[in-house]
């Protein structure tokens, strides 16, 4: 079955992140803020869900949330890349 998971903000806010499998078995992080922004990043590390998932968790509740993301993202070690189009 494949991966799909979604964060919402936990105070009501429209912030979303997601995290889906692609064909192939790659998987990809979604932002979007409910009103103009969506953004979409390759992961290139190999990590465990739940890793990711934390990550996310944690993200998603902040006032920032991309730059809280990198930010947890980095501190666990997983690389990205973001995808065009």
């Amino acid at each position: 079955m494949p991966l799909h998971k979604t964060y919402h903000n936990s105070s009501g806010g429209f912030d979303f992140l997601g995290l889906r499998q692609i064909r192939g078995g790659d998987v990809e992080i979604i932002y979007d803020d409910g009103v103009a922004r969506r953004m979409v990043w390759r992961v290139r590390s190999a990590v465990g869900d739940g890793v990711i998932g934390d990550a996310l968790r944690h993200a998603v509740n902040q006032s920032r949330v991309v730059p809280a993301l990198y930010a947890e993202l980095k501190k666990r070690s997983i690389a990205i890349e973001a995808v065009i189009g």
